[in-house]
């Protein structure tokens, strides 16, 4: 399978908890985030090639550019703008800001789970760092 191909007009938050940053890239509405450290904890997109980039704080609300304010969504159901499969595990793709069914997260990849499809086009958010390498 390959990354959920993403329409930024439908990314919306159904329920849950969000947190703001500022933006350390451009971000698109459904791009999973990490803050980066080692940047002022500014907010980059996500991706599983490193343990801290993969360490996701959460999904895009909306888009924004480098030094701007971002909204994201940490928690709870989102209407994540694509079609996903219920019940599949999505996590951060090797993609900066992609979102990839579990099973394409592979060996030398940072495993951080975003969470479960509930619906065609809904996932309840349930973040879980594992911080491990697949070896």
């Amino acid at each position: 399978m390959a990354d959920i191909t993403i329409t930024v007009a439908n990314v919306l938050r159904v329920d849950g908890t969000t947190g703001t940053g500022t933006a350390g890239a451009t971000i698109t509405a459904g791009q999973p985030l990490y803050a980066d450290s080692t940047d002022s904890g500014k907010l980059k997109l996500a991706d599983a090639d490193a343990a801290a980039s993969a360490d996701s704080v959460g999904v895009a609300l909306h888009g924004s550019l480098t030094g701007q304010p971002v909204k994201y969504q940490a928690s709870g159901q989102i209407t994540i703008g694509g079609t996903v499969v219920v019940g599949e595990v999505y996590c951060v793709s090797t993609t900066a800001g992609g979102v990839a069914p579990d099973a394409d997260v592979i060996a030398g990849d940072y495993r951080t789970i975003l969470g479960v499809g509930t619906s065609a086009t809904v996932i309840t958010l349930k973040l879980f760092t594992s911080g491990a390498q697949i070896p």
